[in-house]
């Protein structure tokens, strides 16, 4: 008899043992692998994009670079440090393109998580509208990017956007996606690198570095002088980075 317990607890055990690994095993259902990450991603871009454009719309004239190179480089880190484990925190087409082409992600979410991207930017933009009065808003075209006004400027600011949005993926793929290189600190870094190139390149191009951050408020505020520059220059950035990373 106590041999015939001990048998039924042992079965018990190896049967609660069992159920317990293939739980924890267990593997993500649509809803997680598809449907979470994108509403993380439209999240986390229009929340990024609404802080970033009232920082650019409210900025004290006083404050210079200052204010929106902060704003900027605190809501991506903050941003990014909430929603890492459920996207990978993009919330940057650039980035989902150098991400996937290292290997960090299926092909098949690629063109969801910039379409979440470019949605989340939109509806940042609106909330920027909504929250900010109409005359700071039409001074500052609703955040959009108008600092070129002129041919001589495209060299420059294409570099400029080419260069420090290279810098910035170099910094993501190193820090969230190479197994040798991966930190803790990913955010931290991402958002001091937002912050310096901002401060660096503000007067030149703007320091966009993503188009999800400047299609938003130019169709909004329909202001799409020199617009392209904003899309050709981070994503070539991010090309290169890709490449000196793989």
């Amino acid at each position: 008899m106590a041999e015939e317990q001990k048998l039924e607890l042992g079965e018990i055990q190896a049967l609660l043992t069992v159920n317990a690994y293939q739980h924890a095993e267990r593997w993500p259902n649509a809803y997680e692998r598809v449907f979470q990450p994108c509403l993380a991603e439209l999240v986390g871009t229009m929340f990024f994009v609404f802080i970033g454009c009232v920082s650019v719309i409210e900025n004290p004239e006083a404050m210079g670079r200052l204010q929106p190179a902060l704003v900027h480089g605190l809501a991506v880190a903050a941003m990014v440090a909430c929603m890492a484990e459920i996207s990978g925190s993009h919330f940057n087409p650039p980035f989902t393109l150098a991400i996937y082409l290292c290997g960090g992600m299926e092909m098949s979410m690629v063109p969801l998580y910039l379409l979440s991207q470019l949605l989340g930017g939109v509806l940042g933009a609106l909330m920027a509208k909504a929250m900010t009065s109409a005359e700071h808003y039409g001074k500052a075209q609703g955040a959009a990017f108008t600092v070129l006004q002129s041919e001589e400027q495209l060299g420059g600011a294409l570099f400029g956007e080419m260069a420090m949005t290279c810098l910035l993926t170099i910094v993501v793929l190193m820090g969230a996606v190479n197994a040798k290189s991966r930190s803790p600190l990913v955010a931290f870094m991402v958002g001091c690198t937002v912050i310096i190139n901002i401060l660096a390149g503000g007067g030149i191009s703007g320091t966009c570095l993503n188009p999800a951050r400047a299609f938003g408020p130019a169709l909004v505020s329909n202001y799409w002088s020199y617009h392209w520059v904003y899309w050709v220059g981070p994503i070539v950035g991010a090309l290169v980075a890709t490449a000196l990373v793989r």
